[in-house]
């Protein structure tokens, strides 16, 4: 292939667009596994920021995986059933709501959050569990996994497959469980990847609904950031990374293998 001075341009700037991005996180991932950042690469490689930060904030990063697998459990629980009943009944009122569902998006987090503690704030049981964060996460990312089934279901004739189970005697439920979920299942993947990820990293809404005691892994971060060594912190980057990279990476395959099927 011919490089011409358009081509030469377009090269460029993704190859500047990919430096921008992508040296920032090597240079803070590299931080956190030197021996002394300020000396550099010079002063040797270590593990001994990963145990570190494994000390002291092992119960942010379990608390945060806890919480992913309780969101996608109540997110799918939720979310497949309400798509579902959407797909089927096509219309103004479910067009209606199908946006509400998808309000709290339109919300910022922080205020989302402050409306919970407006709503909730005064029963202490409730404001200091971790269902308290679970709430506003199932918000957040329930609108993810409606819409992720909700686009298979749309692209495939469900009523006809529906009319044919039935005239064999399939109940509803026997229907749901042997004809909906399956066809819909790429997009509960994608919708279930989309909704851990999101809940492993969301920030705002957990900053304002976490308690000294309930820290997620986004809000220790940020707190090792402000009070930790700077070896420290880039290590909890990693820790980081290490977790959500390869859920992103799932989620793309999930999301071009639904695209696929929908086509």
């Amino acid at each position: 292939m011919r490089l011409t001075l358009p081509r030469l341009l377009q090269l460029a700037v993704t190859l500047l667009t990919a430096a921008f991005l992508i040296v920032p996180a090597i240079q803070s991932i590299l931080a956190g596994l030197t021996v002394n950042y300020f000396r550099g690469l010079s002063s040797g490689f270590t593990l001994r920021w990963v145990g570190e930060v494994w000390r002291l904030y092992a119960d942010s990063i379990l608390l945060s995986m806890g919480l992913a697998v309780a969101c996608l459990g109540v997110t799918l629980v939720i979310g497949v059933p309400a798509a579902y009943a959407l797909a089927k009944n096509p219309g103004r009122l479910s067009r209606v709501l199908e946006e509400f569902i998808s309000l709290p998006l339109a919300v910022p987090g922080l205020a989302l959050a402050l409306a919970l503690l407006q709503l909730y704030g005064s029963m202490t049981g409730f404001r200091t569990s971790w269902t308290f964060i679970l709430v506003g996460h199932v918000l957040y990312t329930l609108p993810f996994m409606v819409r992720s089934v909700l686009a298979v279901l749309m692209a495939m004739d469900l009523k006809s497959l529906e009319e044919s189970a039935a005239t064999l005697g399939a109940s509803a439920v026997t229907r749901f469980r042997t004809i909906v979920v399956p066809n819909a299942m790429p997009g509960i993947l994608a919708g279930a990847l989309t909704v851990v990820t999101l809940s492993i990293g969301e920030f705002n809404l957990t900053w304002m609904l976490h308690t000294p005691y309930l820290k997620t892994l986004p809000v220790g971060l940020a707190d090792s950031y402000a009070s930790m060594r700077l070896e420290i912190a880039s290590a909890y980057t990693l820790v980081f990374f290490v977790m959500i990279v390869p859920l992103l990476m799932a989620m793309q395959w999930a999301t071009d293998r639904a695209q696929r099927i929908s086509r």
